[in-house]
């Protein structure tokens, strides 16, 4: 006969006891959950993992150091019994069974009186996942289902259509260095809801493919503006849609503070009275080394990094950047749209008393199936990029980072 399914309940446990007996892994991995549901825990347990410890230590549990006695489960409401003694958790049992507890237990599932499925949240949504059939329950099963569903409600793709998540006003999503796959969850859901995108080129080009055929997808570097009104104009643009009542995603290349100019539309955007919601971006200042083998820091190599751009040279007026102070720095440079100007990058900054010597290396297209890696020196950069017909984006690392990574020894 077959056995009938359980039934599926959500326990509101603020306030209400409950007992955890047995401080190792199990209760490692479930109590966080309960401490956020805001349950009065209790760890009975002689000894406990140090991460238990901690949780006892900031006051988040009681933890009563000894193991399983009689009556402990007095006045719980739901008991998780995962002691590593048999006889200890089948007495537990049958004192939850006794005072109507509903009792979890690790070491046989069969003989408990509820089970713990797999949870995952997203926006305010619980997922759980429960395996209805007790011969083919399988914990990576309902895991792997869970998971599914999670990456769905995150990411956009499992909404129910009519009831399609619309939040006026604007977002600025930092969509990472290129590869879609690098952009958040957060980001991706909100293009997902959008119902205008206004795109830069640097950003993850091909998640706009994915849209539906509803969505206006705008492309920042096509919208009519003079030459030095370029910022302005897109700023129109978001307020123009934003005030028409749409969801509107500004979708940005790395993060939208590095070099992006997010601060300026966030600006325009609050001075409109626009809601706007900054989603932070991967950005490729350290991405695009990693992705090349190349760390921006190194135990006994480099102790910081330094993030600059290059969009103007070094005795151009107009830069803020103090390259006599960086050449004197022993971490890493990491120098961004600075392809055009890194050879009077590089003669400013050997000038200053950076040796000529100095690895560079030069990443374009990084993340994307497009990345290659250009290797040079201070001393030779200059004419490698001409040599090597580097293009723009490109990030370029300076430093002995260059050198540590499996590539550059090969």
């Amino acid at each position: 006969m077959a056995e009938n399914p359980a039934y599926p309940v959500g326990l509101r446990l603020t306030g209400r006891k409950v007992v955890v007996l047995g401080g190792g892994q199990v209760a490692q991995r479930r109590l966080p959950a309960l401490i956020a549901a805001g349950a009065d825990v209790l760890l009975v347990s002689p000894e406990a993992t140090p991460s238990v410890e901690a949780m006892a230590d900031a006051g988040e549990i009681a933890w009563e150091k000894r193991p399983y006695a009689t009556g402990d489960l007095a006045d719980a409401w739901y008991a998780l019994i995962a002691t590593s003694d048999t006889a200890a958790n089948t007495a537990a049992s049958a004192e939850a069974e006794a005072h109507r507890v509903w009792c979890v237990r690790s070491d046989d599932a069969d003989r408990a009186t509820a089970w713990t499925p797999a949870t995952g949240h997203s926006e305010g949504v619980t997922v759980a996942v429960l395996t209805t059939d007790a011969k083919g329950r399988d914990p990576r099963h309902t895991a792997a289902i869970r998971d599914a569903v999670v990456e769905g409600l995150r990411d956009g793709t499992l909404v129910a259509p009519h009831h399609r998540t619309r939040t006026p006003g604007v977002a600025l999503v930092g969509g990472g260095p290129g590869d879609p796959d690098l952009i958040t969850v957060r980001g991706r859901r909100l293009l997902a809801e959008a119902d205008v995108v206004i795109a830069d080129r640097l950003g993850p080009r091909d998640l706009l493919a994915e849209l539906p055929p509803h969505v206006e997808v705008i492309d920042a570097a096509k919208i009519p503006y003079g030459r030095f009104m370029a910022q302005e104009a897109i700023n129109n643009a978001l307020i123009e849609h934003a005030v028409q009542g749409k969801s509107v995603v500004r979708l940005k290349g790395g993060d939208p503070y590095v070099f992006g100019r997010g601060m300026e539309e966030l600006h325009a955007l609050a001075e409109a009275g626009i809601p706007c919601t900054v989603v932070p971006g991967i950005s490729s200042s350290i991405s695009v080394p990693g992705a090349a083998g190349i760390p921006v820091t190194h135990r006994g190599v480099a102790h910081e990094f330094t993030v600059v751009s290059g969009h103007v040279a070094p005795d151009d007026e107009r830069s803020l950047v103090d390259w006599p102070s960086l050449a004197k720095l022993t971490g890493t440079l990491v120098i961004l749209m600075g392809v055009d100007k890194i050879g009077r990058i590089a003669e400013t900054l050997v000038a200053h008393g950076k040796s000529p010597d100095t690895p560079v290396a030069l990443v374009q297209e990084g993340t994307t199936a497009a990345q290659r890696r250009v290797d040079a020196t201070l001393a030779t950069v200059g004419e490698t990029v001409v040599r090597e017909d580097v293009k723009p984006p490109a990030v370029i690392v300076v430093g002995a980072v260059v050198g540590v990574g499996p590539q550059a020894s090969a």
